[in-house]
């Protein structure tokens, strides 16, 4: 940027636009779990109505402080439509489900889980079902959109790509705590390390649309076969966790996507975002 440019720059600086976002992604996620009068006991109804109420609120939130605040193009953010991202989508499930298959037929294969149904299999599908569009809506894209989006994107105008996957899986640790989602110091290891999955998925492809796929994958199987799915009853969750939900996936997800995309791999370069 040239100094008549800078000169005519009048938004905030960088640090300035992730501090308010982040903060305001806080406040958001706060509100929807203790502001509001759903309650804290489970049931679909209140999982319902928290997704809609995240999804509605955060997307706005996330589209004026683009137009507000870096006044750039909405394209910057790496959310393509969904007509030009599915293959992203795809991708980013498949480096998530095709590890935790194997990971699923290693733990149950040397008996270290057992897993049975506790409901028909009509009704184990459609939880199943449900929970996709119900993670979607709460966990996978206002989150992706927040920390992969806008975060990460305006870290990666001032600092080069490494720098920046770091600073938002911190910011995404972070997030966890004070929301009280990763209150435990294994919760706190799991989202800085799924955060650094995340982000570098979102430097291999480009956009966030494999992050939306993994993290989507991650959360609602994750669910289903915990108490919030309620159709399987599951002994040893704690080795399945470790190597089905999470070790495997992260590790060999992560060298799929690597290999696949090493040519889009640049770890020190810097994007900035020129006015339209």
């Amino acid at each position: 940027m040239s100094d008549p440019e800078r000169a005519r720059d009048s938004r905030p600086a960088p640090i300035w636009r992730i501090l308010i976002v982040f903060a305001a992604a806080v406040l958001l996620w706060l509100f929807v779990y203790h502001g509001t009068p759903l309650g804290y006991d489970y049931d679909r109804f209140t999982h319902a109505a928290r997704a809609i109420l995240t999804t509605v609120l955060v997307v706005p939130v996330i589209v004026a402080a683009r137009r507000l605040l870096d006044r750039r193009p909405w394209a910057g953010l790496g959310l393509p439509s969904p007509r030009t991202g599915w293959r992203n989508l795809l991708l980013g499930m498949a480096c998530w489900l095709i590890p935790a298959a194997f990971g699923f037929a290693l733990c149950l294969g040397f008996g270290w889980t057992e897993i049975s149904l506790r409901a028909s299999a009509a009704d184990a599908l459609q939880a199943a079902l449900l929970l996709i569009v119900l993670v979607l809506l709460y966990e996978a894209l206002p989150e992706e959109l927040v920390f992969r989006g806008y975060l990460q994107r305006n870290l990666m105008t001032v600092v080069p790509a490494w720098q920046a996957v770091l600073a938002q899986a911190a910011l995404f640790t972070l997030f966890g705590f004070l929301t009280g989602s990763a209150t435990s110091l294994e919760r706190l290891v799991i989202f800085f390390l799924f955060a650094l999955v995340l982000g570098g998925f979102r430097i291999a492809t480009g956009d966030i649309w494999a992050g939306i796929g993994f993290h989507l994958a991650f959360q609602t199987v994750a669910q289903l076969f915990g108490d919030i799915g309620g159709v399987f009853d599951v002994t040893g969750l704690d080795v399945l966790s470790v190597i089905a939900l999470g070790g495997l996936p992260f590790s060999l997800g992560w060298m799929a996507m690597e290999r696949l995309r090493r040519e889009h791999l640049n770890w020190r370069a810097l994007e900035p975002d020129p006015a339209p």
